[in-house]
Formats: C-alpha cells, structure tokens, sequence
C-alpha cells in the first residue's frame, strides 16, 4: 500500500496495512506500525519509531535531528504511541545525548504547523493546538490542551489535565488540574470542566479547588501553602501528585491572579 511515487528505504519496517501516500520519503532507521497513514510530501528520517494506526498529514517532518548546537550526531529517536493524528507541516525533532528520544504518546492530537523540541516528552491524549512551538527538554502531562500560538519554555514542566489559553508564553511550571491564562501567563482557576468530561467526581473537583485557594488565594506564599496542604488536608492522590510536582519544580510555578507571588 506504498504509491509508487513515494520514495521508501527498503531497510525500514512497516507494518500490515501501512498507506503511504506519493511524494512521501522514509529514511531507513524507521518503524511503523499497522494501520498508519502517512499523507503525501511527509518526511520520515531516520530515528522515528511510529505506532498502530497514527495519521500523519502533508509537509510534516518527523525525527528531524535537533536545533541544538551541542547535537553531535549521536544516534536518537522520536517515538509517536499508536492513535496519534499530527495534521499538517508540524514538525518533531528527535532526542540528544541528554534523554536520547523525544516522546509523544497515545491518542494525542497535534495540530498544524506546531514544532515539538528534542527531548520533550508529552503525554497521552494531550491536544496541542495550531502553531505552538515547544522547546527542548518539556515535560507535559496526560490530557492537556496547549491553546493556539502558545510557546513553552525549554525545560518547563506542564502536569496533567492542564488548560493553557491560547497566545500563553509558559516561563514557569503549571501543576496539574489548572488553567492558565493572561500575560504574563497566571493561574485562572482549576479545570472544572475538563476533570467533569474525564469523570472526576464533584468532591474530588472541590478538594482540587481547596487546595489551589491555600496556594493562590491565600497570603501565604507557595511553601507555607504547601505546608498546610500537607497539614491539614488527609493524603491523596491528586493532593499528593500536586505536592510533588511543586517540590521538583526547580523553575517555579505559575503566579496566582492579583497576588505577584510565585
């Protein structure tokens, strides 16, 4: 199922059920899986590792080496998981040296002419929107929305379930379960709908609330707030995923609205 106008190393493995569409060129360091499509004018160089029924449209470059100076040539990957649809001319550099791949996982949909940075590692069923750029070394979490012309930070951290307005520049880590808005980009609340529709219960939704007013609402800086947290309110898993990702943020975390702290 490889048009004859396509332009195809016979050392690379594809799957059964593989469309590659003409003008398309794959490298030989390259592995799809079943069930893919890949658009016309793709580009697949060597490095990519492609799961079970992604789609990949035109003028997409994937495993491109890395836009880092201090890339020496050394072998790396981009490793997409299966059901991830990357739309047109959007651009994935593989891994350095420091992590040795970049990662996007499962049902994640990238948006057109979006660039993801060496070493990034993204999450499952994350969205990122038309034309955001990410930076080497990003970590985001599982089911996160990156809006519209945003950019992140290189070597930001971005937790899970996260709701980042579109034209948001991310210079500090946002925790899980909230939205960030404005410039510069702040905490706009927790993301109430997006927990409803992934099926969180309305007591989880209203002690991730409680937590996020101790760290923005409050007059206590991020620390003393994170004291209390772990003080006063029972341990969980959503209390202690939140805990945990403010103690390894050595870039800080995102403001709160109307409180200049970070």
């Amino acid at each position: 199922m490889i048009h004859q106008l396509a332009a195809v190393d016979k050392r690379a493995k594809i799957k059964k059920n593989v469309i590659v569409e003409p003008f398309t060129t794959i490298a030989g360091d390259v592995e799809i899986g079943e069930g893919t499509w890949i658009g016309p004018n793709v580009t697949i160089m060597d490095g990519a590792r492609i799961g079970k029924n992604c789609k990949i449209f035109p003028g997409t470059v994937i495993a491109g080496i890395p836009q880092d100076l201090k890339f020496d040539g050394e072998d790396s990957q981009v490793i997409i998981d299966d059901n991830t649809t990357i739309r047109e001319s959007v651009t994935v550099n593989r891994g350095t040296k420091a992590l040795g791949y970049t990662r996007i996982g499962k049902n994640c949909l990238i948006m057109a002419t979006s660039h993801i940075a060496h070493d990034c590692v993204i999450g499952d069923n994350v969205v990122i929107v038309n034309g955001c750029g990410i930076a080497g070394h990003v970590e985001i979490g599982d089911f996160t929305v990156m809006g519209g012309l945003s950019a992140v930070h290189q070597f930001g951290k971005i937790g899970k379930h996260v709701m980042i307005s579109g034209g948001t520049l991310v210079r500090k880590d946002i925790p899980p379960y909230v939205k960030v808005a404005r410039e510069p980009m702040s905490y706009a609340g927790i993301n109430s709908v997006g927990l409803r529709r992934r099926g969180f219960t309305n007591d989880k939704i209203f002690e991730i609330q409680k937590i996020y007013r101790y760290l923005f609402q409050s007059k206590m800086n991020i620390t003393q707030a994170s004291a209390l947290i772990e003080k006063e309110m029972l341990p969980t898993a959503e209390r202690d995923e939140i805990l945990e990702f403010i103690r390894n943020s050595p870039r800080g975390i995102v403001k709160g609205y109307g409180t200049g702290k970070e």
